[in-house]
């Protein structure tokens, strides 16, 4: 039988928990703060701890921190008030599964409680995040930063919060969004993608949000499952108010008229802007950068990463190649200078330089004499580094290799290493 601990010092709601969660057939322990609970874990086994943030001595959230070092197996939910939604934010960046706002419907907690246990009772295979996002979603992941990435994401992608992707310009926010969808329990529903920077203003609020001619607008196409945004910061000021009323309360201003329908959607947006700077003049609306704002994942750079290079140029290889054609061999001088190239662009750069390269490869390779002259004039002075040097130490290089013949091979072909 599943086992759930109720942590909280008001005696009430315990009692009222635990009655609920009982009458569905759950074993439930309850105890009135956090050193009680502490000790009660240390002879007893749970497959889910339910946590108040708000109580004393101890506080959830430093019970949260203790639990999760000894326990990193149980799942945990928080319990928070409507003004401590940024503390329980917080706490899901540091291992909580998911957080519910008192008061909450019984159906939410019931909902909540039964995503958590699907998720740690999960196959052992479904948690190794690091070698399925490059086995299936294409983020190549051998750098520090990005296994730091790829674990925030592994923890909150089963998360009902809004998400905001920051950092440089040419990052393929896109990529990161599809892989929190791909690992949230919304898999199977829909992944709708919105670029505001391609949409007139005056547009964008009518394709979200409005129904035409029998057709859905975004945020219902989305329905049970994730809407991303891409540069929001070129959101109208009257969209971004729109949008914040959606995502409080899953439903559009207009929650008087007849038949409108509640529409559970995660969003997830991404700018390359400081938004920050655009709350403070004005054409940002405040409330909305904090909404999003509290869950934020910045996306390192590639300068920052140059252990990822020589993967992501093999992978962008194998997957604009066109169809029927042999994968051009790379000679070393090009490689090398492709390696250590910074990529101010980042991804989006990378990529459509390679497109560039496919496009003229000469005799099926790829020569120094092809690459754009700004990455030739970019290359290191002194003495050429070889990219076994480059890669020295890196111990998940032979695995790559190993992986990457099975994912990119075609027809027998497979890249030049």
């Amino acid at each position: 039988m599943t086992r759930i601990l109720i942590v909280d010092d008001d005696m009430f709601f315990r009692k009222v928990i635990t009655k609920l969660l009982s009458g569905h057939g759950y074993d439930i322990v309850a105890a009135e703060g956090g050193a009680e609970a502490l000790e009660t874990l240390k002879t007893n086994t749970f497959d889910l701890m339910i946590s108040d943030i708000n109580m004393t001595p101890m506080d959830g959230m430093e019970l949260l921190e203790k639990s999760r070092e000894a326990y990193p197996d149980m799942g945990v939910i928080m319990l928070t008030g409507h003004d401590e939604i940024e503390v329980a934010v917080s706490a899901m960046k540091k291992g909580a599964f998911d957080f519910l706002v008192k008061p909450f419907q019984i159906d939410e907690l019931f909902s909540t409680v039964q995503r958590s246990l699907t998720y740690y009772n999960a196959s052992p295979e479904s948690t190794l995040l690091e070698e399925r996002v490059t086995l299936l979603e294409g983020l190549v992941t051998g750098s520090a930063a990005m296994q730091k990435l790829c674990e925030m994401i592994r923890r909150i992608a089963p998360a009902n919060v809004a998400v905001l992707l920051s950092g440089e310009e040419g990052i393929d926010y896109k990529l990161i969004a599809r892989t929190l969808h791909y690992y949230s329990l919304r898999k199977d529903a829909a992944f709708v993608v919105f670029d505001c920077e391609a949409q007139s203003a005056d547009s964008i609020s009518r394709k979200l949000f409005q129904r035409s001619k029998g057709q859905p607008g975004l945020f219902e196409a989305a329905k049970d499952g994730t809407l991303f945004i891409d540069n929001i910061h070129a959101m109208p000021l009257d969209a971004q108010l729109e949008l914040l009323t959606w995502i409080q309360f899953k439903r559009g201003d207009r929650v008087e008229k007849p038949g409108d329908m509640e529409i559970d959607v995660r969003v997830v947006a991404a700018s390359s802007k400081k938004l920050d700077q655009f709350v403070e003049q004005s054409v940002f609306s405040d409330n909305l950068y904090h909404r999003l704002s509290a869950l934020q994942i910045e996306v390192p750079a590639l300068h920052s990463r140059p252990e990822d290079i020589p993967f992501l140029i093999d992978q962008a290889i194998h997957e604009n190649i066109e169809a029927g054609k042999s994968i051009p061999a790379m000679g070393k001088d090009a490689r090398r200078l492709l390696c250590s190239y910074t990529w101010p662009g980042n991804h989006k750069e990378l990529v459509g330089t390679i497109r560039h390269l496919l496009f003229l490869a000469k005799d099926g390779a790829i020569t120094k004499d092809l690459l754009p002259p700004e990455i030739i004039a970019a290359a290191p002075s002194g003495k050429p580094v070889t990219e076994r040097e480059r890669l020295r130490g890196q111990s998940f290089s032979a695995l790559w290799q190993e992986k990457q013949k099975k994912i990119f091979s075609k027809s027998g072909e497979s890249s030049e290493a």
